[in-house]
């Protein structure tokens, strides 16, 4: 399989200033994401995908490729990141004549997962069976159970009113959480749809441990204190 990586990572980050540069347990933030990556020998190459010079400096230290600047128009708050996937496909295709067999998305904000897991993803790619494959690990709250919506007259209900009775969580259908451990994708389905969910999704299930997504303070505490421990000596 011919699985070319990328990381986007954007300079502009409003909730954590400077995110993907920072230390976490170490290293830069980038730097956890790079590493995981060229651990998984399918990937035959790691492009980061970037609007700042501070960024790509970081990842050409840590031996990833910065082949482009991406334009500030894909790096906005509320610019689709599908777009940014877009145009690191579109650079492969002027550059090299054609798209590689999958893409594999490494987001910088998780990680705390390992090789494995995106070395998983790629294995259910490989049967043909997806037009992308995501990460997930099992929610902590439930739709059908615990989890309710405010009516206009200031009353509470469930979002999803279970069909029948549902008195215990483990009774209620079970969910997932959408994780941003890994995302391995057909790059013709990118390039041409504009959801997630046009296509045929299969998912690759993650524990809740590695897959802690970075977007706040908090999340960078608990990350941190989770790797450390993590690179303890036993």
């Amino acid at each position: 399989m011919n699985a070319v990586g990328f990381i986007f990572a954007r300079g502009g980050s409003k909730g954590l200033p400077g995110k993907n540069i920072r230390p976490l347990a170490g290293k830069p933030l980038i730097a956890w994401a790079i590493e995981q990556a060229q651990a998984v020998s399918r990937i035959r190459r790691l492009i980061v995908s970037t609007d700042a010079e501070s960024i790509a400096e970081v990842a050409r230290t840590y031996g990833a490729e910065v082949p482009f600047l991406r334009p500030p128009e894909l790096a906005r708050d509320d610019s689709p990141e599908r777009l940014a996937w877009r145009h690191g496909l579109q650079y492969l295709l002027d550059n090299e004549g054609a798209l590689p067999d999958a893409m594999v998305s490494i987001p910088t904000t998780a990680p705390l997962r390992l090789p494995r897991d995106i070395d998983h993803c790629l294995d259910e790619y490989a049967t043909g069976q997806a037009d992308i494959v995501i990460t997930v690990t099992p929610a902590h709250r439930n739709p059908y159970f615990n989890m309710v919506k405010e009516n206009t007259d200031g009353s509470v209900e469930l979002v999803i009113p279970p069909l029948g009775q549902v008195t215990r969580r483990q009774d209620a259908p079970f969910i997932f959480d959408m994780a941003t451990v890994a995302y391995v994708a057909n790059p013709r389905f990118v390039m041409t749809q504009d959801s997630t969910f046009a296509g045929h999704v299969r998912a690759v299930q993650v524990p809740p441990e590695r897959a802690i997504d970075i977007d706040s303070e908090l999340d960078f505490a608990i990350a941190e204190f989770l790797l450390n421990r993590r690179l303890q000596p036993v």
